[in-house]
């Protein structure tokens, strides 16, 4: 299924303009299982052959995931699980991943938690929805969800762009980058607890 949506995504990166793009990562981030590892590297190939300009091509899907991010958001701030869980139907929602994202989110309420969500797989997608259900303050939400968006499609785009003709490469090991990206999130989060601890020692 993963494979047959990224073919459709690529055709339809190929047959539109940027508007496609901006769909596309829509949808990555609200309940489709449209995958950001197909549509980003291809974005950069489009920009590395000079189809499109980098700049409009990286706003484009980072609004894309900002509308689709307050599009889960309120879903799960007004409707709750059961509406999520009656509009993801149409838009192939696995319950079981509502259900691993409601534990990611669980686990630490805060804007740090969003953030390494949108490097996580499948997390990525559905993080916006818990968060609405948890009455998230909007406007922090929205601010640190897009920030890892556009630093993760920034990634995933300049990826596309530096393989070029071999853009499939990143979709492959793009998992993979994902878990690096994690840890290193973790590492720094961590160094920042510790420093802050033993200022707060010292003082």
């Amino acid at each position: 299924m993963t494979e047959l949506i990224s073919e459709i995504a690529i055709a339809i990166l190929e047959r539109s303009t940027y508007f496609g793009a901006f769909f596309l990562m829509m949808l990555e981030s609200m309940v489709a299982p449209v995958p950001s590892e197909a549509v980003m590297p291809f974005v950069g190939f489009l920009v590395a052959d000079g189809k499109w300009h980098l700049g409009p091509a990286l706003l484009a899907t980072t609004l894309g995931s900002f509308t689709g991010s307050l599009a889960s958001y309120l879903m799960g701030y007004y409707g709750g699980k059961p509406l999520v869980l009656k509009v993801g139907r149409y838009l192939l929602l696995n319950p079981r991943d509502l259900e691993r994202t409601e534990r990611f989110f669980s686990r630490r309420r805060g804007l740090v938690t969003v953030f390494l969500a949108r490097f996580v797989p499948v997390v990525r997608h559905l993080i916006s929805i818990p968060a609405g259900m948890g009455r998230m303050p909007a406007l922090p939400f929205l601010l640190v969800s897009t920030l890892g968006a556009a630093l993760w499609n920034g990634f995933l785009l300049y990826c596309g762009m530096a393989l070029r003709s071999h853009w499939q490469t990143v979709q492959h090991y793009a998992h993979k980058i994902d878990l690096v990206v994690v840890i290193i999130c973790i590492l720094l989060l961590l160094c920042f607890i510790v420093h802050r601890l033993k200022s707060r020692q010292s003082a």
